[in-house]
């Protein structure tokens, strides 16, 4: 794991987006079409912003999935993560992607994890854009994450911590208005990607930043994981960054 601080988010994210996007276009010259998985929430905005107006990727080569969704949320809320990447990503782009793999929690999530699965597993991923939650969560794993899991999705209960920073992101109204559950991306599965790229911007995630970067690989902070990972970069404004010591 590799870790890259700049001194405010929004060169953090065009950081990480430039950093992203060059693995996109080599994964295209290499295989002739790339697979790139998308995290949602204020802290990537920035980088989304700077990945859309990323030049020399040609998009109808790439597909998309993204991490999670709350269960039960229709497209049309504001806090549903499909209405997000659709709006910030999708429709931002200069050309449509390959396919953009929504996650459909409305229904059957069972049924959809499976089907999410299935076709995740012949889409092998050139590089996930993630973020790191304040409970040191990545995509809705909160602890104690399931590290051992095979499963591409599963269906996941969200802790308080998890649905308090949801509400103070600004995108319920109450925090009884929260999901208890979602449709989540598993550990392992964001661990194959061949590139991991993390973006956590602001003071509030600095907690969960330190016991990513130095506590021991646990279930209990899920980001830390991203330890054993030989092609995972944090990318930390100078405010996560704060409790990684003069070292950092």
């Amino acid at each position: 794991m590799k870790i890259e601080i700049d001194e405010t988010k929004a060169r953090s994210g065009a950081h990480a987006a430039t950093d992203g996007a060059e693995r996109i276009r080599q994964a295209l010259k290499t295989n002739g079409n790339a697979n790139i998985i998308l995290a949602t929430g204020a802290s990537q905005f920035d980088m989304l912003a700077a990945l859309v107006a990323a030049d020399g990727i040609d998009w109808r080569r790439v597909t998309v999935f993204h991490l999670d969704e709350y269960a039960g949320m229709p497209v049309t809320h504001p806090a549903s993560f499909r209405k997000y990447l659709i709006e910030r990503f999708v429709e931002k782009l200069p050309v449509p992607p390959a396919a953009f793999h929504a996650i459909n929690a409305e229904g059957d999530l069972a049924a959809e994890c499976a089907r999410l699965g299935k076709i995740i597993r012949k889409h092998p991923i050139d590089v996930a854009f993630i973020g790191i939650g304040e409970n040191g969560h990545v995509a809705f794993n909160d602890p104690p994450a399931d590290f051992t899991t095979d499963e591409p999705y599963l269906v996941v209960a969200l802790d308080e911590p998890c649905r308090r920073q949801q509400l103070g992101e600004g995108w319920f109204p109450a925090l009884a208005d929260v999901p208890t559950h979602a449709i989540s991306m598993s550990v392992r599965q964001i661990m194959l990607s061949a590139a991991i790229v993390c973006t956590v911007p602001d003071e509030r995630k600095a907690k969960a930043v330190r016991g990513a970067v130095k506590g021991p690989v646990t279930p209990m902070l899920p980001a830390s994981i991203l330890q054993t990972h030989d092609f995972a970069t944090l990318y930390l404004d100078r405010a996560a960054a704060s409790q990684l010591g003069e070292e950092a």
